[in-house]
């Protein structure tokens, strides 16, 4: 079975609050939707969330990249199974129409795409994504099935009050981890960490991001007053631009360091890898370039010594929460897992389902073939702001 169409939606989700950390603060998540279409009618969805901060994208400079790419030589395969598909989404080479030495500025149109490819075969088949874990090679090491993953909660920089309640309802809510932001420009994180880990209790697994706040020569400063309050793991202290400073500030301060903005795919894994700069990496599916790319990723980090936490972007959709459900109930040894925030996050969901994630952040293995949710086309085309159809027979 061929690929006859793909179909991009530009959209902008409405957040129920601002989302606020040390490099962006935002109320509305710019997403890139695609659906797949078969020869024989069968559809799937994708998403890709474009953060320029982080892979030097937006969503206005993939649909140019998709826009410029030969769709038709790369995606005209048939495929009859599971490593046809493999092998067509690991062909997609996006048209590079900038400077790229680290090869991510196509993360989040890769991810998309590929979502929707894996979804509308998944279908087709029969088969959940959940499966592809157990028939890609390339994460031999790392399969597992787990009926029930349980995902972490967040505080953002929100003020007293704000992070107060947040940390209350993260306790009264059986969480059993909890991520903290700090670094943002004013705030006394001694103090709030303090305050916050007072709420949370003395129980609970915290851990801090930075969001590349801090520079090299005051890291040390900032973070040790914060190992008091028992956090267990550091994410992005310093800019992707000062990562050769990482490997003695990991040296020096008795705590996890965590990839994320340097993090952003194989290259970038590779060179953490080569001069030791961290214990963690973040594995983001838009960020990293899709379902597939993550899984590799996941691989080399196990590889070598290193963990990993499957991480998400605010403001992404059910589709991509759906994919990360399928990733974190096949793969292995996750450290932490975020995402599924979707109605607590969301001022409108995009799918008939809501696979927010339940007490205690635990959340089950989805059912149904592909993906295993249903978009609310209706939703989609109200808050797209671009549509494009590109034909492929």
């Amino acid at each position: 079975m061929r690929i006859a169409e793909l179909e991009t939606y530009l959209v902008n989700l409405p957040l129920r609050r601002e989302i606020k950390h040390a490099s962006h603060a935002r109320r509305q998540s710019a997403s890139l939707v695609v659906r797949c279409r078969l020869a024989d009618g069968t559809e799937g969805w994708g998403e890709g969330v474009p953060r320029p901060y982080v892979t030097g994208e937006t969503a206005e400079d993939a649909l140019e990249q998709l826009n410029s790419t030969p769709l038709t030589g790369q995606f005209d395969r048939e495929c009859r199974s599971w490593d046809d598909v493999f092998a067509l989404c690991e062909r997609f080479q996006p048209a590079v129409l900038a400077d790229d030495p680290r090869g991510c500025r196509s993360n989040s149109l890769r991810c998309a795409v590929e979502l929707s490819v894996l979804d509308a075969y998944g279908r087709l088949f029969g088969e959940s994504i959940r499966e592809l874990t157990h028939r890609y090679a390339p994460a031999s090491d790392l399969r597992d099935s787990k009926p029930v993953v349980r995902y972490s909660g967040a505080i953002m920089a929100e003020g007293d009050r704000a992070e107060r309640l947040s940390a209350l309802k993260m306790r009264l809510y059986g969480f059993a981890q909890c991520k903290v932001k700090v670094g943002v420009a004013g705030a006394d994180d001694r103090r709030r960490l303090a305050r916050i880990r007072r709420w949370l209790g003395g129980r609970m697994d915290v851990r801090v991001d930075a969001n590349e706040a801090w520079n090299a020569a005051e890291a040390d400063a900032r973070i040790e007053p914060l190992l008091a309050y028992r956090i267990s793991a550091v994410e992005q202290p310093l800019p992707h631009r000062q990562l050769a400073a990482m490997p003695e500030l990991r040296r020096r301060l008795p705590v996890a360091m965590m990839l994320d903005e340097s993090l952003t795919g194989m290259a970038d894994a590779e060179e953490a890898v080569r001069i030791g700069a961290c214990d963690l990496f973040n594995l983001r599916l838009s960020k990293c370039g899709g379902y597939l790319a993550s899984l590799r990723l996941a691989a080399f980090a196990h590889r070598h010594g290193l963990g990993y936490q499957l991480g998400c972007h605010p403001g992404e959709s059910a589709i991509l929460s759906a994919a990360g459900r399928h990733w974190a109930c096949s793969v292995r040894d996750i450290r932490y897992l975020e995402g599924s925030y979707d109605r607590h996050v969301l001022g409108e969901l995009l799918t008939v389902e809501d696979i927010t994630f339940g007490y205690g952040g635990r959340a089950p293995a989805l059912a149904g073939p592909g993906l295993g949710v249903t978009v609310r086309t209706e939703v989609l085309d109200r808050v797209a702001f671009k549509k494009q159809t590109f034909r492929l027979d």
